[in-house]
């Protein structure tokens, strides 16, 4: 094989997965295109193995997560973008191993911190859920 047939065949395949509308082997998901083995996901796009996620897009194995963009192995995250391995990220970027997050960019292993400063664990719930109400009154995003 010539390098110039496998660049061809390369580029053929990447774009047959970007054209791809169908789900394969997903189960109760609607409003859904291009998703592979998923389980109960609305509007969503391009989901690998995840289940419950909401207008997501670019998911692998991840669950509850909504408004989210390229995840992996992440679960309960609202509005994050580009993580992997986390829980319970709010309004985070470029995240790794982090749980608890809110507003955060670019942290590693971190629990608990709101624009990348460390909380204790009761003063971070008291200020994300101050903020979280307001957000839900203002029908805003970050």
């Amino acid at each position: 094989m010539k390098l110039s047939d496998f660049e061809r065949a390369y580029r053929a395949l990447r774009e047959q997965r970007h054209a791809r509308q169908e789900n394969i082997g997903c189960v109760e998901c609607a409003g859904c295109s291009g998703c592979v083995a998923c389980t109960f996901c609305r509007d969503s796009e391009l989901l690998s193995r995840s289940s419950y996620c909401v207008r997501s897009m670019r998911l692998t194995d991840c669950s509850h997560c909504h408004d989210c963009k390229n995840l992996i192995g992440c679960h309960h995250c609202q509005h994050t973008e580009d993580s992997s391995d986390s829980s319970y990220l709010v309004s985070c970027v470029g995240l790794s191993g982090c749980s608890y997050c809110f507003g955060c960019v670019g942290l590693s292993g971190r629990d608990f911190h709101i624009l990348n400063e460390r909380y204790e664990r009761a003063d971070y719930f008291k200020i994300t859920q101050g903020l979280l109400e307001e957000l839900r009154r203002g029908a805003r995003t970050l």
